[in-house]
């Protein structure tokens, strides 16, 4: 099975998908990680926003991660731990594609919700792979694997 819209993750792995969104929800930035023209990679700030069963990214014009994103729209998101080592709800990562948005109607719409800067880019995302990890009990690091069309594969390690 190819990549999914965050709609179709939150229908396969609800639990995952409410932990993924509280972790992103907790800080207003993250960490994105695009490909640049010689392959290797960059990573910038981001906002992220969950609407309509969609993952959305928006990028000022021209910005090198939109460039990168429209050249390859290959893409990892990192949820923001957050101060200090207590990383509350895991780490989380996020792996897929993004495809710019151009309709008029769809960035309306965005606009509406979210009231970022004009002009923009906005792009939606593609799931690929999600992974939580944390510790359980202060003795096991447990691993959260999601990819699509398969059921959420968790590893404990000592």
């Amino acid at each position: 099975m190819g990549p999914v819209n965050w709609f179709a993750f939150v229908a396969a792995a609800p639990d995952l998908a409410r932990t993924v969104e509280e972790r992103f929800g907790a800080f207003t930035h993250h960490v994105l990680s695009t490909l640049r023209k010689d392959g290797s990679p960059r990573t910038s700030g981001m906002e992220v926003r969950f609407l309509n069963g969609e993952l959305w990214l928006a990028m000022m014009p021209d910005s090198l991660k939109a460039l990168d994103l429209r050249r390859d729209p290959r893409l990892a998101l990192q949820a923001n731990p957050g101060a200090g080592t207590g990383m509350g709800g895991g780490d989380v990562r996020i792996s897929g594609r993004a495809h710019e948005v151009e309709d008029p109607e769809t960035k309306a719409a965005y606009v509406q919700k979210v009231e970022p800067p004009e002009p923009f880019h906005l792009f939606r995302t593609e799931l690929t792979e999600v992974v939580r990890t944390y510790v359980e009990d202060d003795t096991y690091l447990v691993v959260e694997i999601w990819k699509p069309g398969e059921p959420v594969r968790t590893v404990r390690r000592r």
